[in-house]
């Protein structure tokens, strides 16, 4: 297990400095290791976390967890809110933890030497107990693990775009498989330019090549 002061020199690297929010994000995941009694970094993928913002605060999660998005151990919801989900799959156990909302303020306390506020966050939440610095609640997912996760090897494809579609994230709308873009909940829209070309050879512009 690595220590506090190794994982928070790990997430800076990644930033080039460390920041009140990566503190944050490695305490997150050492108290979720704690409280769900796991080892952590982890070395298989028994722990789910669900992170609610992206960022400093996330890469600081992945760090002392190991659950990286490349894994499918780390999910992102995008509340913007520094606070993530960790879910240890064996048990179906979850904690939810977040910043306590007087931990901005309580940071200079543990930190009389910091030049600012922001420094005194930074090495505040190093030394905070986890108890006063960070909130927990215990939580049950809208959506069960075994959906999130899937099965190993199962695609289909859409049969309006034709693309390949994994972990089951295809949507059924009148008996046809369709992807989430063609059935309406795309995170974007085709422009003119970029949309689907015909399969008929290009007409040649100006003289023909020598």
């Amino acid at each position: 297990m690595s220590s506090l002061s190794e994982l928070l020199e790990a997430s800076a690297a990644r930033h080039k400095h460390l920041c009140p929010r990566q503190v944050l994000g490695v305490r997150m995941g050492l108290f979720a290791g704690e409280l769900l009694g796991l080892t952590l970094p982890q070395r298989d993928k028994r722990l789910l976390t669900i992170a609610e913002t992206d960022g400093c605060a996330t890469d600081g999660i992945a760090v002392a967890t190991h659950c990286w998005v490349g894994r499918r151990t780390l999910r992102i919801e995008d509340y913007g809110k520094v606070a993530a989900t960790f879910v240890d799959t064996h048990t179906g156990r979850a904690l939810r933890i977040a910043p306590r909302a007087e931990a901005r303020q309580r940071a200079r306390a543990f930190a009389p030497e910091a030049r600012n506020g922001w420094e005194a966050m930074r090495l505040g939440y190093q030394r905070m107990p986890a108890a006063d610095l960070l909130a927990v609640q215990a939580v049950q997912l809208t959506t069960p693990v075994a959906r999130l996760l899937s099965r190993p090897s199962v695609r289909t494809a859409c049969e309006v775009c034709g693309e390949e579609i994994m972990n089951e994230r295809e949507v059924r709308r009148e008996g046809a498989t369709l992807c989430r873009a063609c059935a309406g909940e795309g995170y974007y829209l085709l422009t003119a330019e970029n949309a689907p070309l015909s399969f008929e050879p290009p007409r040649r512009v100006g003289c023909a090549a020598s």
